[in-house]
């Protein structure tokens, strides 16, 4: 007799990860939207000074941490959630807020975690089109919101698309939103982006807005994705306490606590990468331009394009999927995560860059 799970496993999608990691050294890794740049030696050598002690669990308040980001943001400790990535806390607030006859908006394709809530927690999910422009449109979704709405997500700069909406439009939200309605606004992106300008910015919604939850990573900007490091700002100290209760002690390891408080010391160095990361970007962009393909205007740290019309787009992104792995570069599938017949890729080195645009001008 087979093992009986529970009727959600059935329903709980799989994370859709690329192929290809196995293939070794010099594969152009263009799918996950990693920096390419290594870790700050400096950061490297503070997460290896605890390893000594790991024979005791981490500090179970988090509290470097939570301070040093209390302090680069004028939110009180108590307000700020940490998680192993932004996904965990994401997925804790799922657990926390929703249930059978609760609902859950999003904008649809986003990030593909999000479905994931729903499947998990029962609730419903009510799905938003992105306009014309594959941005969120945010007067559709506030219409959207019932009595039963207890979550609504935004993806800002949005994943997969890398477009981003101003902070106007998210301010116009929150007003016409009930404060029973749980916010999240995603910026795992957010430094990357010029529409939205200072990462700070949004920051500042929060004094006005005690149901808004600013998730954001250490995994993008800082380099730091194999250390699993999300953090969420919050409008008040229910959501931290909240998501505590339904996750497992020590979510957050000594080394990757340690890493993260020395990253935040290096906001100049930070910059300058962003800023190599924005010219590299535009050039990517422009690249894939000339091979006579659409490319959203990006306000991440990828490019989302899409591949030519075809009869069968699924079939014709497969084969480009794979054609681009045969010659070493990795990209995300656009319909692994919502949509086919496009592409997503993160903008790497030079090289790298060179090499995708090399490689899609002989299959396209």
């Amino acid at each position: 007799m087979a093992i009986e799970f529970a009727q959600r496993i059935g329903r709980i999608p799989s994370y859709p990860v690329a192929s290809g990691y196995d293939l070794g050294a010099g594969i152009a890794m263009l799918a996950s939207n990693e920096s390419p740049f290594a870790p700050l030696p400096e950061v490297v050598q503070a997460a290896a000074r605890v390893l000594s002690a790991t024979n005791r669990y981490p500090d179970p308040g988090y509290m470097p941490l939570r301070r040093a980001l209390s302090e680069r943001y004028g939110i009180a400790p108590s307000r700020i959630a940490l998680g192993n990535g932004s996904c965990d806390i994401l997925l804790a607030a799922g657990e926390a807020l929703l249930e059978p006859g609760a609902e859950v908006v999003y904008a649809w394709p986003a990030f593909s975690e999000y479905p994931h809530l729903e499947a998990a927690s029962g609730a419903t999910a009510i799905r938003v089109a992105l306009d014309g422009d594959d941005r969120h449109d945010l007067a559709a979704m506030a219409a959207e919101v019932t009595v039963a709405t207890r979550l609504l997500l935004i993806c800002n700069p949005n994943n997969p698309t890398s477009t981003a909406v101003g902070l106007d439009a998210v301010q116009e939200l929150l007003a016409r939103v009930p404060s029973h309605v749980c916010v999240v606004l995603d910026e795992a992106y957010c430094e990357f982006s010029l529409a939205l300008g200072d990462p700070y910015a949004s920051v500042e919604l929060l004094r006005k807005h005690p149901n808004l939850v600013v998730l954001r990573t250490f995994s993008k900007v800082y380099g730091l994705a194999g250390m699993r490091v999300g953090y969420a700002l919050c409008g008040s100290e229910e959501l931290p306490a909240a998501v505590n209760k339904v996750r497992q002690p020590f979510h957050l390891n000594a080394a990757a606590q340690a890493a993260a408080v020395e990253a935040l010391r290096h906001q100049d160095a930070v910059e300058r990468r962003v800023a190599q990361t924005l010219a590299t970007r535009l050039e990517l962009e422009e690249g894939i331009r000339r091979l006579g393909l659409w490319a959203a205007e990006s306000d991440a740290n990828f490019v989302w394009l899409r591949l030519p019309e075809a009869e069968d787009p699924g079939r014709a992104e497969a084969d480009v999927v794979a054609g681009l792995r045969e010659r070493g570069v990795l990209v995300r599938a656009g319909g692994s995560l919502g949509r086919c017949g496009a592409l997503r890729v993160t903008v790497g080195t030079d090289e790298e860059n060179d090499r995708l645009i090399a490689a899609l001008g002989e299959l396209v």
